[in-house]
């Protein structure tokens, strides 16, 4: 497993946060779902994403964990704030949204748990475990690089 992810965590990677893009704006622009602020902020943290892992897996550059991942962790630390908005009664009231759409607002509740807020988080964590594994494997590599050459 770990070499499918040393050759091809970087598109990997890049192709959740598209499909996580994608997703967002065919549910905003083709379904007319208006976003609510922590979608706003949710997205602020995806969108990025989607031209610095492109790049990165153009260039095989993997230095860009540095880069992307607090984009994911703190997206998913935003999704997470979301999800309990919406399914944790009382939770809403803490920081309500003030402008636009509530937050706590389910255009999207399959089986009673799946969410929009829980898509964004599966992404956010997705693209964080393909980074960390890909960060993993790299610096084992150096290292064996390195004692080779002792």
């Amino acid at each position: 497993m770990s070499a499918i992810i040393r050759n091809y965590g970087l598109y990997m990677a890049w192709v959740v946060s598209l499909v996580a893009t994608g997703g967002s704006l065919f549910l905003s622009e083709v379904m007319h779902y208006v976003p609510c602020d922590l979608c706003w902020y949710q997205r602020i943290f995806m969108y990025p994403q989607v031209l610095l892992l492109g790049r990165a897996a153009l260039k095989d550059d993997r230095r860009i964990a540095g880069y992307v991942l607090p984009l994911s962790i703190i997206g998913g630390l935003i999704s997470i704030y979301h999800y309990a908005e919406q399914k944790v009664p009382g939770f809403s009231g803490v920081v309500p949204c003030r402008s636009g759409v509530p937050c706590n607002k389910d255009y999207l509740d399959w089986f009673g748990v799946i969410t929009i807020p829980l898509l964004a988080l599966i992404a956010f964590a997705l693209i964080a475990a393909i980074l960390i594994t890909l960060k993993v494997t790299s610096k084992k590599e150096e290292t064996a690089d390195v004692e080779i050459e002792d």
